[in-house]
């Protein structure tokens, strides 16, 4: 099954008395790339190692979610019988990036084309290490999150060139594939990016707000706090990320 996720841009506040409000900011998407981690866990991925950032924001994106399910037959029923669920399928993540050099001709198609094709061979770290696997990646756009996830796959399509031959604009579609399996207590058919989810802190964020946020109960902090072993609620530091647990889990900690 594959949804298409469609971004409307935030209304902007209107000011008292001025008969408008202030532009919303323009928030670049980009995929940020991480280490895989050395300990060959699948929750929590290592180090950066840099991102792409698109040139033009997505215009939609399309998360595709399935599940195995598996029938009994019997001989000579009428009916095939109950269906029974056999496992979740990982989320998948498919998006398009527009690059356009017919103004520049400085070569950043060229460029973003083989940093996105790089995503789908093992680093150097992994390979030395003998773990090959490739960098892990997050799909960021402003508060938006996506699921820890692999490229799986890069198409592109070059549609125009230099004189020189040298590609000029290209379409190229990109699929993440989410890496962690199911977590405890999620549930294996939620139309959801994740269960858990991954909140880079800005400024005036606390626990308690992320909290009502997320889960509708200041009083859900703890769980927060709990999950990524904060000791001061009250200070976080903008830039740090944090993983938020989910409804399923607050539930069994409650």
């Amino acid at each position: 099954m594959t949804v298409p996720i469609p971004f409307v841009p935030a209304v902007p506040s209107m000011g008292p008395g001025t008969g408008g409000g202030i532009p919303p900011k323009l928030e670049r998407a980009f995929l940020e790339l991480r280490q895989p981690p050395a300990d060959g866990n699948t929750t929590n991925p290592g180090p950066p190692m840099g991102r792409i950032t698109f040139q033009f924001n997505p215009k939609e994106l399309s998360l595709t979610k399935s599940a195995k399910w598996v029938r009994k037959t019997a001989r000579g029923a009428k009916t095939a019988g109950p269906p029974e669920f056999n496992g979740a399928e990982p989320s998948k993540l498919t998006l398009e990036m527009f690059l356009d050099a017919t103004d520049t001709h400085d070569g950043h198609v060229v460029k973003t084309v083989k940093q996105l094709t790089d995503c789908c061979i093992p680093t150097s770290e992994s390979r030395q290490q003998k773990k090959a696997s490739p960098p892990w990646v997050i799909f960021y756009w402003g508060r938006f999150t996506g699921f820890t996830a692999y490229v799986s796959q890069v198409q592109v399509k070059y549609s125009l060139f230099g004189p020189g031959g040298q590609p000029l604009r290209a379409t190229c579609q990109v699929t993440l594939e989410e890496i962690s399996g199911e977590t405890p207590g999620q549930n294996p058919t939620s139309g959801a990016l994740a269960a858990r989810r991954v909140h880079r802190v800005v400024d005036g964020d606390t626990v308690a707000s992320l909290a009502w946020r997320e889960y509708g109960s200041p009083n859900a902090w703890r769980a927060i706090a709990e999950a990524n072993g904060i000791d001061d609620p009250m200070r976080l530091r903008p830039g740090t990320e944090l993983l938020l647990p989910g409804g399923d889990e607050l539930r069994e900690s409650a």
